[in-house]
């Protein structure tokens, strides 16, 4: 019913945003991995909300439990099951949408699929989820490191400022340094600014982030309908408030150019190619170049202004966003992101080593 992803390192997910607690079950996860429960903590902590100036004032700890797959610090290959405990929900927050649909909101949709929906903070289509993706794939992350592969995302546009520099121009090392999580100094004053005027303003701001995965060899990915570029867009587009992916790296309109412009030559055996338009992916399979995305976000659609809506009779109704919200989510999107290329990959690595003696 759409709540498990994954083929052989599966995430099966439970829990609203203003019920007791959200978690999973990991089922697939290789036993004997060593794992650090400190990063994983680090990983949530800056999904969380209530960071910053510029994100949520609600204050949840996000502090994950672990009730099974582990002993002595390392995980056994059963299943992985874990909770985080909501603790500052404050659900009399949304009663004025008890009966009232807010726009480009899943509300209207739940409803209609369902016959009943959860209005406090959204239920189950809340981005309170993805605190779940994120305990998942950061275990996902330490197993890829074993294999030599890193994975760093960070926000490269906020509305219209834009941050238009080759990551490999940049200390990526500097992400964390700024509650913008952007590596550049320069964008992140603007970055900033920006959200904190839109947010003055009752309104919300959508933006972009940037993931790399480098390390990752050639031969990972499916040749038809798992491909690897498809598999990543499909974990991407599953992120809240995600309305667009792209992958390939070089800056150009790839659909209006032509072959001679931007197919990837193939300079040495290992599969380096003098440009990587490709994404680091052909053919559905990657082939040992950093592998390259991009995310396109949407504002967040509660704002604190009055809209046009209606009621869940039909009647036309006034709303307005009530209680805390982000003005925009990619400063906080960035550790999920990282957290779904990871648990795509992590598949992928497992799938490939199935297919070859």
């Amino acid at each position: 019913m759409g709540n498990s992803s994954g083929k052989i390192f599966r995430l099966t997910t439970f829990g609203e945003s203003h019920g007791v607690a959200i978690g999973g079950v990991i089922d697939g996860c290789p036993a004997g991995m060593k794992i650090d429960f400190e990063r994983i903590q680090q990983q949530l902590d800056r999904r969380k909300s209530g960071q910053s100036k510029i994100s949520t004032q609600r204050k949840e700890s996000d502090k994950v439990e672990f009730l099974s797959g582990f002993f002595e610090g390392k995980t056994t290959g059963t299943p992985i099951g874990f909770i985080i405990k909501n603790e500052d929900a404050k659900s009399k927050d949304y009663s004025h949408i008890k009966d009232t649909f807010r726009p480009s909101h899943a509300d209207f949709t739940y409803q209609k699929k369902y016959g009943i929906r959860d209005y406090r903070g959204g239920g189950r289509s809340s981005a309170r989820e993805t605190a779940n993706w994120v305990v998942a794939g950061s275990i996902a992350q330490q197993i890829l490191s074993t294999k030599g592969v890193e994975i760093k995302a960070y926000v490269s546009a906020v509305g219209s400022v834009k941050l238009n520099k080759c990551y490999k121009e940049m200390d990526l090392s500097n992400i964390d340094g700024n509650i913008v999580r952007c590596p550049d100094s320069e964008y992140t004053e603007k970055m900033i600014f920006e959200i904190v005027k839109v947010k003055k303003e009752g309104d919300t701001i959508g933006g972009e982030i940037t993931v790399i995965a480098s390390g990752v060899p050639s031969g990972w990915g499916e040749p038809i309908f798992d491909k690897l570029h498809a598999d990543i867009g499909k974990a991407m587009l599953s992120i809240n408030a995600v309305h667009g992916f792209r992958y390939g790296f070089g800056g150009v309109d790839i659909s209006s150019s032509r072959g001679s412009d931007v197919n990837d030559i193939i300079i040495d055996k290992s599969g380096k190619t003098k440009t990587n338009y490709s994404g680091g992916i052909q053919g559905g399979i990657s082939n040992g170049n950093d592998i390259y995305a991009e995310m396109f976000f949407k504002p967040v659609a509660t704002i604190m202004q009055k809209q046009n809506s209606i009621d869940t009779e039909g009647n036309k109704k006034e709303v307005e966003g009530k209680g805390r919200h982000d003005a925009c989510v990619v400063p906080r999107a960035v550790s999920i992101v990282e957290s779904m290329m990871a648990l795509t990959l992590v598949n992928h690595y497992l799938i490939s080593k199935t297919n070859r003696l």
